[in-house]
């Protein structure tokens, strides 16, 4: 590796300032378990590497089980047509056809084309042709984000809509989103239009804008699980069902909302009991630092034998929502929460 080279190639960050300044390597190479940095580069390839009257005849997006690789060599090799350059980007490179032939391009690329080559996981890069593509060309491994760095990531995002964050909004909508960033994405949207001009987004708003109350919602939910609270449990998990659209898939995503919750509070009981420092914590529980204190006294509660009984409560729960079983949605919630609060 070279000098001052990252394990993880070049930054989303770096990339991404390059291409808004017009600022084009010949060849890219990505790959990696988290799509959405490549989808959005893609997009900022498309938007700045060609005017839109330049796209019809400049512009080509292969999708590599559909095409071989002398094919897209070809468009590769071509000279851009009343343009400055060429445009070819390869979706899913790893199922082109013959791509061990990219190997050649790769110390040789065409000078007045601009080829982004997109894995949609980590492929051997010991091998041909990718171990040549990581030699020569511009690349990137796109790791998933770690959840306790999702809340950054959604800041990043609100700041790139000039957007601001009240402390904690950003946490609350990466727990309640999970760490699909193309869904998390979409949530940013559809929150920055919710606002609209007062260009600030508060925790009340990410419940607000998800259809819940500021009594009546999945962290108030976790909270009265972890106080071992259930008539409030059952009474917020009874609202929750009864605003869904579809219920069946309503407790699907409160189960699986819990199940995620627990799976932390379980990491957070082993912590707690090897004596791992604080300021280790968040790494290894995944809990964002804004909510660390929230899953002290929970954890203390349950202890460890304690919450992998709530958690087997909702795995289980699971398995009988998604076909396990043909009881009522309201009876399988029901009880796994009276299962998951019994002493």
């Amino acid at each position: 590796m070279a000098k001052g080279r990252s394990k993880t190639g070049a930054s989303f960050d770096d990339l991404v300032t390059g291409f808004r300044h017009g600022q084009f390597a010949p060849l890219y190479f990505f790959y990696g378990e988290e799509g959405w940095f490549m989808d959005a580069l893609q997009a900022l390839a498309v938007e700045h590497a060609l005017a839109p009257h330049e796209r019809d005849f400049n512009l080509d997006v292969v999708f590599g089980p559909e095409a071989s690789a002398p094919a897209v060599l070809a468009q590769c090799a071509q000279f851009p047509m009343m343009a400055e350059r060429r445009l070819v980007i390869v979706r899913g490179f790893e199922k082109l056809d013959d791509n061990r032939q990219f190997q050649a391009y790769a110390e040789a690329p065409n000078p007045n084309a601009v080829v982004v080559l997109l894995c949609n996981a980590k492929p051997n890069v010991s091998a041909h042709p990718y171990r040549a593509l990581k030699e020569k060309a511009v690349w990137s491994n796109f790791e998933a984000v770690k959840p306790a760095a999702l809340p950054g990531w959604v800041e990043k995002r609100f700041r790139a809509r000039r957007v601001e964050t009240e402390a904690g909004a950003a946490a609350v909508l990466a727990e309640m989103s999970g760490p699909d960033l193309r869904a998390l994405q979409t949530e940013v949207d559809k929150l920055v239009t919710y606002v609209g001009e007062r260009q600030r987004v508060t925790r009340d708003d990410v419940l607000r804008a998800a259809g819940h109350s500021a009594e009546q919602n999945p962290f108030e939910l976790q909270d009265a699980l972890g106080r071992g609270d259930l008539p409030k449990a059952l009474a917020i998990a009874d609202a929750l069902l009864e605003k869904a659209g579809n219920r069946a898939s309503e407790a699907i995503r409160i189960v699986a909302l819990l199940a995620a919750h627990l799976t932390k509070l379980w990491k957070l009981t082993g912590c707690l009991a090897a004596g791992v420092p604080q300021s280790e914590w968040t790494r290894q529980t995944g809990i964002p630092p804004f909510f660390l204190r929230d899953y002290v006294p929970p954890a203390k509660r349950y202890g460890d034998r304690g919450v992998r009984r709530a958690l087997e409560a909702m795995l289980a729960a699971d398995l009988e929502l998604k076909g396990g079983s043909h009881r009522d949605e309201r009876l399988v919630l029901a009880l796994a929460l009276r299962r998951a609060v019994a002493p």
